[in-house]
């Protein structure tokens, strides 16, 4: 069992964390989450003991073993694939490596005899007669091929290196295991096995990750990091958060009934305290008064846009129907038909060709061949993945910037689209060409909703969101009673927006009424 007691970090004036106690207990999984800066990463950091807490303590069995998903690629460039796998358990690295130098020792001395026979007791004890074997299991589990386990680290590319070390950390079966982002630029593929492997882990795992498909699968509690607290509450990521909508709407509500019979308690005692014959009733409602408490209720500091597409013109029969689509170097032939009420997914191993597809709907590029054709009622918005061609060069403000989408340019008007999408007071009055990434997005899904289009076109436009913001976009997509083209990374939304997955690989070679879940399992089961 790993145990807080009473930590506190604070750096300068900035309080991470205050009299945080919690016990992460065997067969269970804990998923952290919490605003961007709320300090998920430095807690994994303050667990694992490379930072350590201004108070209170972090405790572990000394029987168990802790095991940390390294984020530094480049740190075992000078070691193989496979005894970087091993080094995921360094004592038992330690015993071979001492091992081995006793055995080759030409003076092997009595003394040498009885190390080496305590060292084999250990090793044993510690199962290392089969750890190549389940390094090796581990690593072809992950796609690598046996013919790198010899090669150094660093000439490995850097996606291969994510396996590698998401390998170390899995190896020997840690009591505790420690994963920061373990997702992030795995394929698919890779991804299921993890969710899988972490589901049948039987010790204690502890994970930050903004990929909530993830923390749906494999979480048994949620940690939710927030105004310096650590509040761990069982269930899945969803679970965590209709139960905190449902809170903090009832938390809302109470306190407005509180404020409300506060004011007319307030206003009862005004009214008649000086009178004789009221006095009586007037001290009662005093008392109740004084007894009334308004939850000192702090809103979270996770902040989520407002996303909801809306649009005025109904759509007809006629959607779209693209024939014979061609454009060399990215597909060939593709045809397809757009019903209504259709979301479909389009996926592809190259993100180049959904893009270009996109393009091409959208009339920034002509194919080489094959036609487009728009019902006459469709009016279509656009989500390209690289808007860097929106904000290049522009020397607006982001109410000047959204004026460009709007009917109407009235101020007020416009910062209240901002405001939905986290642009409140001087933030509105942003230069449009210094925005982050997510920043950016953010504008783009404002534009969006101005527009109002009816067929929407979205190509990874989950791409520099934080997790309050995907959750807000899945629920627009979700919502919007359209029809829709959408590509992303981000499993849940796809499983839970999609009802039609499309791939295209060269040519089309994937079109059914499936959600995303339901496409995976078909196509794992033809492999």
């Amino acid at each position: 069992m790993l145990q807080v007691t009473n930590v506190s970090l604070q750096y300068g004036s900035k309080k991470l964390f205050e009299d945080v106690n919690l016990k992460f207990t065997k067969g269970n999984c804990y998923g952290i989450i919490g605003a961007n800066g709320a300090g998920k990463s430095t807690f994994l950091k303050v667990l694992s003991g490379e930072v350590e807490p201004n108070k209170g303590s972090v405790s572990l069995d000394k029987t168990e073993r802790m095991s940390v998903l390294q984020q530094n690629q480049n740190a075992f460039d000078d070691v193989t694939v496979l005894r970087c796998v091993m080094l995921g358990h360094r004592r038992l690295v330690e015993i071979m490596d001492e091992k081995d130098a006793l055995y080759a020792k030409e003076d092997f001395t009595e003394e040498d005899g009885i190390r080496a026979s305590e060292l084999e007791t250990e090793f044993s004890e510690l199962g290392g007669w089969d750890a190549e074997y389940n390094a090796t299991t581990l690593l072809s589990a992950l796609d690598i091929e046996s013919s790198l386990f010899d090669t150094l680290m660093g000439d490995v590319d850097a996606k291969t290196k994510l396996k590698i070390l998401l390998a170390q950390a899995l190896f020997g079966n840690p009591d505790i295991l420690l994963l920061d982002e373990p997702t992030n630029n795995l394929d698919i593929k890779t991804a299921r096995w993890l969710e899988n492997y972490l589901m049948d882990f039987e010790n204690t795992i502890i994970i930050v990750s903004h990929n909530r498909h993830f923390l749906n699968r494999v979480c048994t509690h949620i940690c939710d990091v927030d105004y310096g607290r650590i509040n761990m509450m069982p269930g899945n990521y969803d679970f965590w958060y209709e139960s905190s909508q449902l809170l903090t709407r009832q938390m809302k509500d109470q306190n407005k009934k509180n404020e409300q019979r506060a004011k007319e308690l307030q206003e009862f005692i005004a009214r008649f305290s000086a009178n004789a014959s009221k006095s009586r009733q007037a001290t009662s409602r005093k008392k109740e008064l004084e007894k009334l408490t308004i939850n000192d209720f702090k809103p979270s500091l996770r902040k989520y846009p407002y996303i909801d597409f809306k649009y005025e013109r109904e759509i007809g029969n006629d959607i779209l129907i693209v024939e014979n689509l061609t454009k060399k170097g990215y597909f060939e032939n593709v045809s397809f038909t757009v019903q209504k009420d259709e979301k479909i997914g389009v996926v592809s191993d190259k993100s180049t060709t959904v893009s270009m597809l996109y393009d091409i709907l959208a009339g920034k590029t002509q194919p080489d061949s094959g036609s487009v054709r728009w019902g006459k009622t469709i009016n279509m918005s656009y989500f390209p993945e690289n808007n860097n061609e929106y904000f290049q060069g522009v020397n607006l403000t982001l109410v000047e910037w959204l004026s460009q989408f709007s009917k109407d340019h009235y101020e007020e008007y416009l910062r209240g689209w901002l405001g939905r999408m986290l642009f409140s007071g001087e933030e509105a009055l942003k230069q449009a060409k210094v925005l982050s990434g997510g920043e950016k997005v953010r504008c783009m899904l404002a534009k969006m909703m101005l527009e109002g289009g009816n067929f929407l076109i979205l190509d990874e436009p989950t791409n520099h969101l934080d997790l309050e913001a995907i959750t807000a976009l899945n629920n627009g997509m979700k919502s919007f009673r359209g029809c829709m083209l959408f590509t992303s990374h981000d499993q849940e939304l796809m499983n839970t927006v999609s009802n039609r997955i499309i791939e295209i690989n060269g040519t089309k070679v994937f079109d059914k009424t499936v959600n995303y879940d339901e496409y995976l399992d078909i196509i794992s089961e033809k492999k």
